[in-house]
């Protein structure tokens, strides 16, 4: 058995759906499924979704706010007053100030950006700012991608007659800022059809209604932040994402040809994980670590020195954010583990002094990777007395309504249902940690706190063609709500197993079933090469793709997760002694159960190990359940293993040592015709010295080591012969007599037919031997129920 790292939830549809969507759209009826499950069912809906030129931008005017909002800002482009754009740090924020930054330059504004720094004014709209830019004669100040719960900034803004507009995409608070307008599509009330925007998509579409125009131009902008701020690809986003990652393929903006080359990425054709994992980090690395600024003069750039300059220093401040998260996460692993074990923590709330507020969010994303808790991780600032924290959430804990509830120690927060910041009180974390614990145990299941991993199609092997990958990727850009398509195979074959990479930590393999095969690879996951047997049918999970090499093009499996349901057997027979220890050490302490049957000899093999007597345990009708078994030696007899099972249940894994370190089976195990040759020999010489010949008889008899000092105690034993100092004479008229009457001859062959059983038969004759203990034990377990 391998249990899945994640829970696998196999979405289902009606076949009759997917048979009629797949005949009207004339698609293969995996894809079929797939649009099922994004909840496009209709032939017009499928079209505007695979068709790119489908899906058309709702009028901007449509949000609540807009018209007003407009009107305003051409009153202040035509009389030349002084407009602040108010940003966020992240790429979001830079990538929406960018944005409005354009549009505004476009129609002749007079126009600049702030954007806070993170570590000295925080997150969002504040007092200090406002009123330096209304000193400095700015009348007209726009927020993007932040300021829906300044509603402390709003009221200043008004005080000292600064006309103050929000456009944000976050959740609205129960009080509203009383600003001049809020652009925000989840503000109640408002009629925008499409409610998750992010906040460079609000921008766009401020954009669009003051150019009265779709901003083609601007795309290459919007994509960023649309793609790095993990809204759902769907509806507009999905064309924002879609025409997006075509324009920056394109792009002739300096700032990006920059960004791309420092990324690596050329004329590559633009996918939406470039942006994610290339482009986006490296756009927020800047406000993570210092100043935004650079990244948004990077986005206005016109000069291409210029902006490989700036491209080159975000680049290595990006490089530096990485090293930080990694000695913050090490700290924040060991701090989790020594102070705050998951077992006694259903949310886990870390903090420390001097730890880079920046970066805390990508630690808490790592942290919930690992332990899938939710996580807040906090910087401490003691000489302030204030906690800075960035929180991650699970399924099923929505942290933006949890925090909610804690408002009253709260005093600044806001975000998402999965994400969201926070500033508060040194002294009331404790207090925060308490309460968070109590409302996750009253919302979460023990099994919340296993992953989920949502399973799209369950497939066949030979349904993983070139011709379905490719429409497949049709479904893309993917991301929040449209992700990759995960595609579960269930009871499939090995075909190879190997591991992979210079220090061979990935896995490449692959599956079969009836005839067909797929390669697949699993990154991170080679030491799974050693809880894998090749006999076992596995379940594997994962995203499809085309892989093109040295010519030849054929589709792949990134593999995401892998499983066996079934017990397995790890044949480990042909270990030597100090190799034994090894191996048995590298299995998991608390589920593993080594068992000898034959006593100390074989103990010793494991040096520190505790090692179960089979005679010596008081077994227990569940204790192998769910456990690794390790059989050191070869039982006694055959019903001692089947009485183990019988006594203690079946196990999950089954590793076969069956070490000894005499093999009876070869070392002397002669035939009928060899006694009657031997006992012959002794009553021809009437006495045979057999200790001393024993060698040159052996020889040549061409029989093994032993052999007839093995004859000579049995011949004694049934009264055939008698013996004396190593010398055997024959017993006159002895009593006629089987060989099988003598105790010793008899535990001789038991021992041997115990041995090809278990020591020299093959990996499949082992197997079907469990297979049928199992099945007996079953039986007999009944039989007992039954009769009970």
């Amino acid at each position: 058995m391998l249990k899945p790292r994640a829970r696998w939830q196999v979405q289902t549809q009606d076949q009759a759906e997917i048979d009629a969507l797949s005949e009207s759209c004339q698609l293969p009826p995996l894809v079929a499924k797939l649009l099922l499950n994004r909840g496009i069912k209709e032939q017009k809906d499928v079209q505007r979704f695979l068709d790119k030129d489908g899906l058309s931008y709702y009028d901007p005017y449509l949000m609540d706010g807009m018209k007003e909002t407009v009107n305003r800002i051409h009153q202040a482009i035509k009389q030349q007053e002084h407009i602040v754009v108010f940003g966020d740090y992240d790429a979001d924020g830079v990538s929406s100030t960018a944005v409005l930054m354009h549009a505004l330059k476009e129609l002749g504004a007079l126009v600049e950006y702030y954007v806070p720094n993170r570590f000295t004014e925080g997150y969002g709209p504040n007092e200090p700012a406002l009123r330096r830019a209304k000193a400095e004669g700015c009348s007209l100040m726009i927020t993007v991608d932040t300021g829906i719960s300044a509603v402390h900034e709003a009221s200043v803004a008004k005080e000292i007659g600064l006309d103050f507009i929000i456009t944000d995409h976050h959740e609205p608070p129960p009080v509203l800022p009383d600003a001049l307008y809020i652009l925000n599509p989840k503000k109640q009330n408002c009629t925008y059809p499409f409610k998750s925007l992010a906040g460079v998509g609000v921008a766009f579409k401020l954009a669009h209604a003051l150019l009265d125009r779709v901003p083609v131009d601007l795309l290459d902008i919007a994509v960023i932040g649309t793609i790095a701020d993990l809204v759902p690809l769907v509806d507009e986003n999905r064309l924002i994402a879609r025409m997006g990652l075509s324009a920056l393929q394109q792009t002739e903006r300096a700032g990006l040809i920059a960004m791309k080359k420092v990324c690596g990425l050329g004329a590559d054709v633009m996918e939406a994980d470039h942006v994610g994992f290339a482009i986006g980090p490296r756009m927020n690395a800047a406000g993570r670590l210092d100043s935004a600024d650079p990244a948004v003069d990077l986005l206005l750039a016109e000069d291409l020195e210029e902006a490989t300059a700036l491209a080159e220093s975000i680049d290595l401040l990006n490089k530096e954010r990485q090293a930080i998260v990694n000695e913050m996460t090490k700290e924040a692993i060991y701090m989790v583990e020594e102070s705050y074990p998951i077992a006694d923590n259903n949310v886990l709330i870390i903090g420390k002094e001097g730890w880079n507020a920046g970066v805390i969010g990508i630690v808490a994303s790592r942290l919930v990777e690992r332990y899938y808790r939710p996580v807040i991780v906090m910087s401490f600032d003691a000489e302030q007395g204030k906690a800075k924290g960035s929180a991650r959430s699970i399924e099923g804990f929505n942290m933006f309504m949890e925090l909610s509830s804690n408002r009253d120690i709260l005093p600044h927060f806001g975000g998402h249902p999965m994400a969201a910041g926070l500033t508060m009180e040194l002294a009331l974390v404790d207090e925060l940690r308490a309460r968070l614990h109590k409302q996750a145990d009253e919302v979460l299941t023990e099994e919340d706190y296993q992953p989920i991993a949502k399973v799209d199609v369950l497939a066949r092997v030979d349904e993983a063609t070139l011709s379905v990958v490719k429409q497949i990727e049709k479904l893309a850009p993917f991301g929040v709500g449209n992700p990759k398509p995960k595609i579960m195979f269930e009871n499939v074959q090995l075909g190879q197993i190997r591991r992979i990479g210079s220090d061979s930590s990935h896995l490449k393999l692959s599956i079969t079933d009836h005839g067909a095969s797929l390669d697949g690879i699993g990154f991170r996951m080679g030491h799974l090469h050693e809880e894998i047997t090749r006999s076992a049918a596995i379940k594997a999970l994962g995203t499809l793709s085309v892989n093109e090499w040295n010519g030849t093009v054929k589709p792949q499996l990134m593999i995401d997760d892998l499983a066996v349901s079934e017990w397995q057997l790890f044949d480990w027979r042909s270990l030597k002694p100090p190799r034994i220890s090894e191996r048995v050490s590298e299995l998991p302490e608390d589920q593993t159960v080594c068992v000898a049957f034959r006593g100390q000899p074989t103990q010793s093999l494991l040096a520190g190990t505790f090692v179960h007597h089979f005679e010596e345990i008081d077994w227990n009708s569940d204790f192998l359940i769910d456990k690794y078994l390790v059989l050191l030696d070869v039982p006694r007899e055959e019903n001692q293993l089947l009485k183990l099972f019988q006594l203690a249940g079946s196990p999950s894994r089954i590793y076969s040592i069956f070490y000894q370190e005499e093999d009876t089976f070869f070392s002397s195990n002669p035939t009928r015709n060899d006694f009657k040759w031997f006992y012959a020999f002794i009553v021809q010489r009437k006495q045979v010295a057999y200790m001393k010949q024993q060698k040159q008889i052996e020889h040549h008899k061409g029989w093994s080591q032993g052999t007839v000092q093995f004859m000579a105690e049995v011949f004694e034993e049934l009264g055939f012969i008698e013996c004396s100092d190593g010398v055997a004479r024959p017993v006159v008229k002895p009593s006629k007599k089987d060989l099988t009457e003598s105790l010793l001859y008899r535990s001789k062959l038991k021992q041997a037919d115990l041995e090809n059983e278990f020591v020299y038969s093959s990996y499949d004759q082992l197997r079907n031997w469990f297979e049928a203990a199992f099945q007996k034990t079953a039986d007999t377990n009944q039989n007992v129920k039954e009769q009970v």
